[in-house]
């Protein structure tokens, strides 16, 4: 199976039951199950799966922090008629086509650090296997039926829409783009079966979909009367057979979904739905964009009561990204291509930016100027530098040794509280899908860091000689001591920063790798641990002028404002 294992240990069979309220209920001993979306492969990856993808690592990484099993899950929807134009489009056959766009996908996770545990393709032989018995499962419950349909279908959403809710000239209002008139015999699943259960669920589980307003766009949708839906297509050669009737296809949403479950599949083993489930169903949490938002807060609970199996405990869906307050789009000119973005800034300047800068749940705005200031103010300033001039005073004063615990050198002292405080808030904001509130918490306490380093000045403590040396060396070990938690309080967003500060700090990477949350206590840094040679961990981002028709008056007011957009480093 096209996925990768993580290590877990024997899980007992359990009955796939039905869900109830006391599915969120957690058990230690349960995998942490997070998914993002399945990407549909009709193009190369954008900014806004890129962005998707980030958001669930940082989740997935701060869970392991925790200490919890975790079943990263991402991967690629690789049927439908979408597919298979592109294809024919690029002159090559559907097959070769995913190849391509999945393995771009796969490049494009491991420049940005994405740390999954399983990627599942829908091509997949066991992933085709695990659709086709769900399949006969809820057709055996009598929830599938045949019949004509005639509507109007978009292409791009693959998926008939109702008129009321179409633009002038039946444009789809995601894609601006008309739908077209279809008439076909399909095999129906009977979701307005499960209305009630479904409006019985969204009432007794207000978390069930995050952020809360999207609960009410659920809820509304559900209220306003849920009609049963085509699962299959009989124009689509592309796609996986529907059981006993090889002339259709199954609907693309019908099989990708499936998806979260077959992932779980362990390599070599049989694939059944049963063996998936016990290896680690439900999921804890699908994160997805806001225009998928029905087919996972409505279509796909209802398949899987019919089903019989449990459903995830939490949807969350996010919004969209907007380059300089303008909707994105190649005709327009100004799509931000991630692989591009990543090139030019790195992973960590890139992944801080979009979780810090957009809050987590709402729409969010890039522009390459702010950009360059944040990432300069937050990374390169408030956190680089004030490691970089505390680890040059600790080699030039103390050789690079920490000459008391850190535990002991902030005994009695307000800022061990002020930071203790700042780790428990970036914790809560962290289990509460706050990304954006959880960077700014750990920024602070650099922020913190850096005030009280300026106020305590150490480096005139170390010229009065003996007399204030001990109390100069106490507030260096303090201020690293703060430097060390951000390194693992920021680790979920900005891995490899968080690498290159701890390792600067004296440890390996292997001891980087095996740190827990409960290491952002204070009293790390012991008495006798050497530091490394203090180098720039976050090189500042310069803008880019154009020198040769640049005059030299122009370029000395360019340098005069660039000055003034970024803070200024201040070297001891």
């Amino acid at each position: 199976m096209s996925s990768f294992s993580s290590n877990r240990s024997t899980r007992v069979p359990i009955p796939v039951l039905m869900w109830r309220r006391a599915s969120y209920t957690t058990n230690a001993a349960d995998p942490f199950v997070l998914t993002t979306p399945l990407y549909y492969v009709n193009a190369p990856p954008h900014m806004g799966s890129a962005y998707t993808t980030v958001a669930a690592d940082a989740i997935a990484r701060f869970q392991r922090l925790l200490g919890k099993e975790v079943i990263f899950i991402t991967g690629t929807d690789e049927h439908g008629e979408k597919i298979a134009s592109a294809a024919a489009a690029n002159g090559s056959s559907p097959s070769e086509h995913c190849d391509i766009i999945s393995e771009g996908y796969r490049a494009l996770w491991k420049e940005l650090d994405i740390s999954y545990d399983k990627f599942i393709r829908t091509t997949d032989p066991n992933h085709e296997a695990i659709v086709k018995e769900f399949y006969s499962k809820v057709l055996a419950k009598g929830d599938i039926y045949r019949a004509d349909y005639e509507g109007l279908y978009c292409v791009n959403c693959e998926e008939y829409k109702d008129e009321k809710e179409l633009l002038d000239d039946n444009c789809c209002p995601m894609h601006l783009k008309p739908c077209v008139r279809r008439k076909e015999d399909n095999y129906f699943f009977a979701l307005s079966k499960y209305q009630k259960q479904l409006e019985e669920i969204l009432i007794e589980n207000p978390d069930f979909v995050q952020p809360s307003f999207r609960m009410n766009e659920v809820q509304g949708w559900v209220k306003s009367g849920l009609r049963d839906f085509s699962i299959s297509r009989a124009s689509v050669n592309w796609g996986i057979p529907v059981p006993n009737d090889a002339k259709q296809t199954i609907y693309v949403w019908f099989d990708a979904l499936l998806g979260y479950i077959s992932a779980l599949l362990e390599d070599n083993k049989q694939p059944s739905l049963q063996t998936a489930i016990f290896s680690g169903w439900p999921a804890s949490l699908h994160l997805i964009g806001k225009d998928i938002l029905r087919f996972h807060a409505v279509y796909w609970p209802a398949m899987l009561m019919s089903a019989g199996i449990s459903l995830p405990k939490k949807v969350f869906g996010h919004g969209f990204l907007t380059k300089d307050g303008m909707k994105m789009g190649k005709s327009l000119g100004n799509t931000l291509e991630p692989t591009e973005l990543v090139h030019r800034f790195g992973p960590d300047a890139v992944r801080y930016f979009f979780l810090k800068e957009v809050e987590f749940g709402g729409d969010g705005d890039y522009s390459e100027d702010r950009f360059i200031n944040i990432i300069n103010a937050n990374l390169a300033n408030t956190i680089g530098n004030l490691l970089n001039r505390t680890l040059g005073l600790l080699r030039k004063n103390c050789q690079s040794t920490i000459t008391v615990d850190s535990a002991i050198a902030a005994e009695g002292n307000a800022f061990k509280d002020i930071v203790g405080n700042l780790v428990d808030k970036a914790r809560q904001h962290y289990e509460n899908l706050e990304l954006s509130s959880a960077c700014e918490a750990v920024l602070e306490i650099g922020t913190a860091g850096n005030v009280y380093i300026d106020e305590k000045a150490p480096w005139s403590l170390f010229k009065q000689g003996e007399s204030g040396f001990e109390t100069a060396s106490k507030d260096l070990v303090i201020v690293l001591e703060a430097i060390r938690i951000v390194a693992i309080a920021l680790s979920p967003i900005t891995p490899s920063l968080s690498l290159r500060i701890y390792t600067q700090l004296g440890y390996s990477e292997d001891q980087f790798n095996a740190v827990s949350w409960s290491e952002t206590r204070w009293g790390g840094l012991k008495f006798g641990h050497i530091t490394t040679e203090p180098k720039p961990v976050f090189a500042r981002i310069e803008l880019e002028t154009d020198s040769n028709n640049a005059t030299s008056e122009t370029k000395k007011a360019s340098k005069k404002k660039e000055r003034q957009k970024t803070q200024k480093v201040v070297e001891a």
